[in-house]
């Protein structure tokens, strides 16, 4: 009688076991193949919209003086992230909305009530690490002077890397106008990229701040270092 419940116990921990490693494989493994794909799509998408659109006017517009775009709506795109440190490759959609049907499949997800690409305050997005595309797997790496770019249907918008800090998930004041001073009125322009931390946890919040160093339209083309990237045919 014990024999055999002790056998059942057994074969009922091999089944636990078993499932979790299935779930750690779809987690790890399946939901970035998916979510690679669909990224993938929204970004040729958005390249093939941009070259629909044609030039904006951008007469009277200098380096630091961008066009800034209107906010979409939820779940519509914005632009497209270009980070070097992050691979010659990466290239990523940035998404209206931080809500799982677009962190978990298109990637960037850009706070709504936050700044657009180019425009004073806090252009604010987050990102999973290790599934669903991993879109910010390597924030941590970033260096600073590390430019990070972000395309959108007006042109270019680059950002360069300053700092990082680990917070709690509670201190959302890093995603305010002016991070870390809720009210402050901003007199700057401001990125802030957001993830989990640790790499494999949700415990705390990783935290990469970058500052505004220049735009330029579409029709200029990409910046010499996301070139060959943005390719030929934009």
């Amino acid at each position: 009688m014990v024999g055999g419940v002790i056998q059942v116990l057994g074969e009922l921990l091999i089944t636990v076991g078993l499932i979790l490693i299935l779930f750690v494989v779809w987690q790890l493994w399946w939901t970035n193949l998916e979510s690679d794909k669909a990224q993938a799509d929204a970004v040729d998408q958005m390249k093939q919209n941009f070259r629909d659109s044609g030039s904006l006017d951008d007469s009277g517009k200098g380096p630091e003086d961008p066009i800034i775009g209107e906010a979409p709506a939820h779940g519509q795109g914005i632009g497209i992230m270009y980070i070097p440190r992050f691979g010659e490759a990466y290239e990523r959609p940035v998404i209206q909305g931080t809500g799982r049907d677009v962190l978990d499949t298109l990637g960037v997800g850009h706070y709504e009530s936050t700044a657009m690409p180019g425009d004073i305050g806090n252009f604010a997005v987050a990102g999973h690490r290790q599934t669903n595309g991993k879109v910010f797997d390597q924030i941590d790496k970033l260096v600073t002077g590390d430019r990070i770019y972000v395309r959108t249907a007006q042109g270019y918008y680059t950002y360069v890397f300053r700092n990082n800090e680990i917070v709690l998930p509670s201190q959302t004041d890093v995603i305010a106008p002016v991070p870390g001073y809720p009210g402050e009125e901003p007199q700057d322009r401001i990125m802030t990229l957001t993830s989990c931390n640790p790499r494999f946890g949700s415990t705390e919040r990783i935290i990469a701040y970058a500052v505004f160093e220049g735009w330029q339209p579409n029709s200029a083309g990409p910046p010499p270092p996301i070139a060959d990237l943005v390719g030929k045919d934009q």
